[in-house]
């Protein structure tokens, strides 16, 4: 975890030390995310991909309004998982044309708000096509669409599966031509396709044999879309190391392969614009969690430190979101980065229940009351994902430095 600097004993958060970020947030727990990070890792990601691929980014991974108009300066466009996202994107100056929404269990009024809005909507199925199309004759406005498909392909070795088999998410690909054909006897502007084959996958061969298939499947279905395709949105699945073993991404062979493949697909499709969607690529690693020591006690030989922050804030570091064999997320003493005396610890919350564990039996130097205990890898899924209200606790804050 060497993406933040130490100045003395402390880690360097935006060019601030925690100690003195802790004072100015004025209390713990609390998320500090590192604008300069998020935008060294755009940088490095456009170095990486095709010149003429759009890079989008996924509110779902971090939806903090802070972060959100930062990125805008950065990306493509924008990628939404609810009407509440879409208002914090439309606060930003990136432009609803750049912005879509997905989703399997729209309401009518969030396709209602998103066809006023001007936002591409990703249609999940036969039925919200009908509602789609009716909701737009009704407002008088032309919605903007494009398909979702559930490829017969899914991203292997990913850690969620959301393409492939039976799923919840988009169209199969079988009916997507009849669904096609229905979708040109209705007044809608067909814009392309959107298909999202999984997440937070670390294998770059899994990940350019599914961007391979999305876009020889969308060249298949060409032939049957009302009109050329404008946008093919081709997910991501960029995945970032959390625990011992794992190996980073390797992005640059990624956007090696992904330049041949479009560079095929474009000699059919010029016009189109291949998008990838990243979240948890873009802003995971520049995220740190940050809670107090409140107690530290021995307990039959096991030393604890109970900290002011848990799985309320923090459900993916407890290992509650989605963990099968529960892993620890890289933690460290933010204010004793250069200790030297080790201990074994186990580090857990205040709430009333077992589960309240941020770290299980990892050495760390010797910490006492008040110091900071840090979670790496916390820009991604923490605070939005987390049950916030759960046993009324006080809440974290966050703040963009």
């Amino acid at each position: 975890m060497g993406q933040f600097p130490v100045k003395g004993n402390n880690l360097v958060i935006g060019g601030i030390t925690l100690a003195r970020l802790a004072q100015r947030v004025g209390s713990t727990p609390f998320y500090a995310y590192d604008r300069q990070l998020i935008s060294q890792r755009v940088a490095e990601l456009r170095q990486q991909m095709p010149q003429n691929l759009k890079i989008h980014y996924a509110l779902k991974a971090n939806p903090m309004p802070a972060v959100v108009q930062h990125l805008a300066g950065l990306v493509d466009g924008f990628d939404l998982a609810s009407a509440g996202e879409m208002k914090v994107a439309l606060d930003t100056p990136m432009s609803p044309e750049h912005i879509s929404l997905a989703g399997p269990g729209k309401r009518p009024a969030e396709l209602a708000q998103a066809i006023a809005a001007g936002v591409t909507i990703n249609v999940e199925s036969p039925n919200e096509l009908e509602t789609i199309a009716q909701l737009s004759g009704q407002s008088g406005i032309q919605a903007r669409i494009a398909l979702r498909i559930n490829p017969a392909f899914e991203l292997k070795a990913s850690g969620m599966k959301m393409g492939g088999g039976a799923k919840q998410f988009g169209i199969d690909e079988e009916i997507v031509p009849d669904v096609l054909k229905r979708t040109q006897a209705l007044a809608l502007d067909f814009q392309g396709f959107h298909i999202y084959s999984g997440s937070q996958n670390l294998k770059a061969e899994a990940i350019i044999e599914a961007q391979q298939k999305s876009l020889a499947l969308a060249t298949r279905l060409s032939a049957d879309c009302p009109s050329p395709i404008k946008k093919l949105n081709i997910g991501g699945g960029y995945g970032i190391p959390y625990f011992p073993g794992d190996t980073a991404l390797d992005t640059q062979a990624v956007g090696d392969a992904l330049a041949e493949s479009m560079g095929h697909f474009h000699k059919t499709h010029p016009q189109a614009e291949v998008i990838i969607e990243l979240g948890r690529y873009l802003v995971g690693e520049a995220g740190l969690y940050v809670c107090q020591v409140l107690d530290k006690k021995v307990s039959r030989g096991q030393i604890y430190l109970i900290v002011d922050g848990g799985l309320h804030h923090h459900l993916a570091a407890s290992g509650n979101f989605g963990q099968v064999i529960r892993k620890n997320y890289p933690v460290a003493i933010g204010n004793k980065m250069n200790g030297h005396t080790i201990e074994t610890v186990t580090i857990v919350g205040p709430l009333c229940t077992p589960l309240d564990t941020l770290a299980d039996k990892t050495a760390l130097p010797t910490a006492e009351i008040g110091d900071f205990v840090v979670v790496y890898q916390s820009g991604a899924y923490g605070y939005s994902a987390s049950p916030k209200d759960f046993l009324t606790q006080p809440k974290a804050e966050e703040v963009l430095v």
